[in-house]
């Protein structure tokens, strides 16, 4: 037996009006200081506020937020008593709004319980609502909250299917003032949520399709919006293929790339979407050892690549160099030797990056799950560049 989870959502031009549609007196928004500094707290709250609701914030979440600013944002939470949690920026804000929610209405709990296996009993106090700033964390739709715990630096990928988001409200204006870095960053990030929902061994009926779609998307309208970022059109559609790529992942899950890229964003400090992304095509050069248990010829399908979609190898390959080709169009890095860290460091974390990534929850859903050595091997080989043949 499994699940499909999803909010409702509330998708397209002018969506954000959907807020004078809401319920509820009181309303805290979880953001950020750049996102607050530009003014898109004041925005919300002017909606919220026309439409009867007291407003309050919190915007001190810091990019991978940690459990001492969730902890320290749930009391605020706590003290204001709302009834809608409004998570307003990135990944990291909604992932913070998330934990806040819990600890909300779950004062006993700390951030790091929260698990599949808690029953929660949440929504008996507030409800949550997810407005994305960027195209690409798909955390607007996913009950999946990922943390960083600052006395080790290991980041924690957490969760439970009670603290999906109530409502998510997609509006692709909110994407409009995007710099081209972080559009890079986030549209690849979507595309590793799809492309893995879809070649996870946890991919079902009901995720195949949507994470097709989403690969599809990122591939004709990630470089439009990295070229034209008032391309409105081209904003619309990758504001969609990020909600579809979280859904497809969460429904299915996330996988190798993803554990990888924990590890090593959080110890080197790279922002998510450009971490995972750049595994990516190298964990899928590994996985394509077992090419009887992938379905690139799938992918290559949906991308119109010039190859024999029944010759799976060769799928896999032109599903790798067109991923390649994509990353090279939005300016993003081909190895971690491209991101100007030194040898010697990369080295000196090797055996900790493998035990994080081990650890990470994702790491179990690949159809070839490393053992240490050929882990060890992956991680040089993206920091090299190589191409994986092993």
């Amino acid at each position: 037996m499994w699940y499909f989870d999803c909010p409702e959502i509330v998708y397209g031009e002018d969506a954000l009006s959907h807020l004078e549609e809401l319920k509820g007196e009181r309303a805290f928004i979880v953001t950020d200081p750049v996102l607050h500094k530009l003014g898109y707290t004041q925005r919300i709250t002017d909606i919220l506020q026309e439409a009867g609701f007291e407003v309050a914030f919190f915007s001190e979440v810091e990019p991978e937020p940690s459990l001492q600013t969730v902890r320290k944002g749930a009391e605020l939470v706590r003290q204001f008593a709302p009834d809608w949690i409004v998570g307003l920026g990135g990944g990291s804000s909604m992932d913070a709004a998330k934990a806040m929610w819990v600890l909300y209405e779950r004062p006993d709990l700390q951030p790091d319980e929260i698990s599949p296996m808690m029953e929660l009993g949440l929504g008996k106090k507030a409800k949550l609502l997810a407005i994305p700033t960027t195209a690409g964390t798909g955390s607007e739709v996913t009950w999946a909250t990922v943390l960083t715990d600052k006395s080790d630096g290991r980041k924690l990928s957490l969760g439970s299917r009670e603290n999906m988001p109530t409502l998510s409200i997609i509006d692709p204006a909110m994407t409009a003032r995007l710099p081209a870095q972080v559009t890079a960053d986030t549209g690849l990030d979507a595309l590793t949520h799809a492309v893995e929902g879809y070649i996870s061994t946890f991919h079902n009926d009901f995720t195949d399709g949507i994470c097709l779609k989403a690969i599809q998307l990122v591939f004709s309208y990630l470089p439009r919006a990295y070229q034209h970022p008032d391309d409105m059109e081209a904003r619309e559609h990758m504001a969609n293929a990020a909600t579809l790529g979280g859904l497809g992942f969460i429904n299915s899950w996330a996988s190798l790339a993803h554990a990888m890229g924990h590890a090593f964003g959080s110890f080197f400090k790279i922002p998510h979407g450009r971490s995972v992304s750049l595994f990516l095509p190298y964990t899928l050069e590994y996985m394509a050892r077992e090419s009887a248990l992938t379905r690139f010829g799938d992918i290559a399908h949906a991308l119109r690549l010039d190859v024999d979609y029944d010759d799976e190898p060769a799928s896999a390959a032109a599903v790798v160099a067109a991923i390649r080709d994509l990353q090279k169009q939005v300016g993003q890095p081909q190895s971690v030797a491209d991101l100007n860290i030194a040898r010697e460091s990369f080295e000196s974390q090797i055996e900790p990056l493998c035990e994080f990534a081990e650890g990470d929850g994702t790491y179990i859903s690949g159809v070839r799950i490393p053992e240490r050595d050929d882990l060890t091997r992956l991680f040089r080989a993206v920091y090299n560049g190589d191409t994986v043949d092993f």
